[in-house]
This record gives structure tokens, C-alpha cells and sequence, in this order.
């Protein structure tokens, strides 16, 4: 697109640019990608964006000039910017992983020398199209390039294999649920935290489960680990009744790469596949959504007092996930795994 050169617009022209600028930015659009639309310079859109966190709306008229210079002019709002989304807090020496609004006044302070209040920073964030928002968590021993192997040609590889062999692709997975996971939010007066009780005993259980991308759904409890023979048995469940050949497709914990697994595995290979994730990778695999499926919206609302609670509530939970295989095809409509869908 040709650069758009402001000064030359008329004053209506140019104040409905800004302005529609502004809000594309306020919706979450990165300045950077609506100064390149408008065909504006980066420069151009982050002055804009000091004009309106300086005055609101009226401070994007073109007709008005002059006035006293904003505290933070655009320089200053794209360098914020670009220290909120491109560094990590822990490169400039803060000891957490994860931006809070207090930090980043910090940082504000140092650079700029400007003092703002923790509600001021939040302003500032939302007026540059920044919003608070539960980060994806990766361990540190991910190799990229595994990632990058498997997702342009490991998986590729499995998913043409299957069509081949006419084989349903399921992800397998294992998590353990406790008594004392709660989660969710519940009305009261304003000021008077309300108080729900459960049981102070902590007990858990174990499940396997599965899923494809076709929505079906296999699930075993157990109330032990998840050893060798647990997962064999699982295999067995998974494989009874198929119509044709099932690929399973798990981490590389130890259980699954036990001796018995790849013995029993050698006695059905006519019927199932097993492959392995890249290690450290769990956002890859859509069954991992199962569990936060269930903690978050099974288990963690309710009140649970034996272990008779904990088993009827997550067996009722996963049977409804069962019963709905859109439920079970929306896990592979995430950002990290809609590769398999």
C-alpha cells in the first residue's frame, strides 16, 4: 500500500484517519500492523496515540495545534510498547516472568523518569491495545526445533499414514484430580467473600483418556498410578470395537515406553500404532484440554466430601464430554493444537 502522507489531507479527512486508527488499536489490533494498513509510519501512529491518551477523542481534531508537549509523546508510548510485547520482565532483572502493572510503571520511571499510578499504567496499556491475559506456559528444555519438526513433518507424516491405513488419530493423555482443586466464581454482596464448604481431607484419583479430532472420547479411572499394565489396559479399551486401525499419539513419559507397552504393542501392531509427542510439549496435545475441561469446570465447582463425590463427579463430567463430540472437537480449535484438527 502507498504511504498515505497525513499533510496533505484535509483537516475532516485526516481527524477520521486518526481517530479510526486509534480505535483499530483500542480493539487489540497491533499498531504496528494499522499503521501499515493505513499506510501510515510507525512513528505517525504512536504520536497519534499520545495525542488521544493526552485529551480523548477531541485531542485527534486536526484543526487543533499546539499545547503543552504529552509527558510520554510517541517515541516514549512505542518504546512501551515494545518492552511490554517483546522482553520478557526477567531480561531487565525484575524477578518474575510476567509483566504486572507495577513493573511496567517501574519501568516507565526509569526510562522516562515519570511517575504514574498503577491505575494510570492500566489506562495507558488499554489505550495502547494491551490487555491482562493468562500467558501459555512452556518448560524451558523445549527445543524449537522439535516443535517445528513435528508440526511440518512428523505429524504430516502420521496424518497421511493414517489416511493410507484408513486409522482413526487419537491424543492420549494421564492427570491425576484431587479433592481440594477448586475453581470458578460465585455472586455475593460486595465486601462479604462468601464461604463454600468441602472437605479438608485430600484424596485423588488417576484417568487416561483420549481424543480425536472426529470428537470421540475414551476415558478409564483408575484410583492407583497410571503404571505399565494401567496403560495397557487402556489400549485395550481403545482398540475393542474399532472398525479399523487406531493411532495413538502420547508424551514420551517412561510408562508408555515401558518394555511390557512395546512387547504388547509388537502382539497387535495389525491394529494400533503407537507415536510420541516432541518432549516438553504439552500444549501441543489437545487431551491435556480435557483436564482443564474437567478442573475447571466439573470438579472445581463443586463440594466434595468422600471419595465417592470426587469419582461420581469426574465420571459424570467426562460422561458428558463423551456425549458431546463437539465439546471433544472444540480441544483442537486452540491456537497450539488446531494443527490436528
Amino acid at each position: 500500500m502507498r504511504n498515505t502522507d497525513a499533510r496533505k489531507l484535509d483537516h475532516k479527512t485526516l481527524t477520521e484517519l486518526r481517530k479510526r486508527a486509534v480505535a483499530q488499536v483500542q480493539e487489540g489490533i497491533s499498531p504496528e500492523i494499522v499503521a501499515k494498513a493505513l499506510g501510515i509510519s510507525r512513528a505517525t501512529i504512536y504520536g497519534w496515540l499520545s495525542l488521544y491518551r493526552k485529551g480523548g477523542w477531541d485531542a485527534l481534531d486536526a484543526r487543533k495545534r499546539g499545547g503543552r508537549p504529552q509527558k510520554l509523546n510517541g517515541k516514549a508510548l512505542q518504546w512501551i510498547y515494545d518492552t511490554v510485547t517483546m522482553k520478557n520482565p526477567l531480561q531487565l532483572k525484575f524477578p518474575f516472568a510476567l509483566w504486572t502493572a507495577r513493573m511496567i510503571g517501574q519501568v516507565i520511571y526509569k526510562r522516562f523518569n515519570i511517575k504514574l499510578s498503577k491505575a494510570s499504567v492500566c489506562r495507558l496499556l488499554a489505550q495502547l491495545g494491551l490487555t491482562p491475559q493468562r500467558p501459555v506456559w512452556r518448560a524451558y528444555q523445549q527445543r524449537p526445533e522439535d516443535v517445528k519438526r513435528w508440526l511440518d513433518e512428523e505429524y504430516p507424516r502420521i496424518r497421511n499414514m493414517a489416511r493410507h491405513m484408513k486409522a482413526t488419530i487419537f491424543f492420549g493423555d494421564e492427570a491425576g484430580v484431587r479433592s481440594d482443586h477448586h475453581a470458578g466464581t460465585t455472586w455475593a454482596k460486595k465486601g462479604f467473600t462468601p464461604v463454600v464448604t468441602s472437605t479438608g481431607a485430600r484424596f485423588g484419583l488417576n484417568i487416561v483418556s483420549a481424543v480425536s479430532a472426529q470428537g470421540e472420547f475414551r476415558f478409564m479411572i483408575t484410583n492407583g498410578r497410571v503404571k505399565a499394565d494401567t496403560f495397557i489396559d487402556f489400549i485395550k479399551r481403545l482398540i475393542h470395537g474399532a472398525k479399523g486401525m487406531v493411532f495413538l499419539i502420547v508424551d514420551g513419559h517412561p510408562t508408555h515406553k515401558a518394555k511390557m507397552v512395546m512387547k504388547f504393542i509388537e502382539t497387535i501392531k495389525d491394529r494400533f500404532r503407537l507415536f510420541y509427542l516432541p518432549p516438553y510439549s504439552p500444549e501441543l496435545n489437545p487431551d491435556e484440554r480435557v483436564w482443564s475441561d474437567l478442573k475447571n469446570n466439573g470438579v472445581g465447582r463443586k463440594a466434595i466430601y468422600t471419595p465417592e463425590d470426587l469419582k461420581a463427579s469426574v465420571n459424570g463430567h467426562l460422561r458428558m464430554i463423551q456425549n458431546k463430540p463437539s465439546r471433544v472437537r472444540s480441544y483442537f480449535l486452540n491456537a497450539s493444537t488446531k494443527y490436528a484438527a
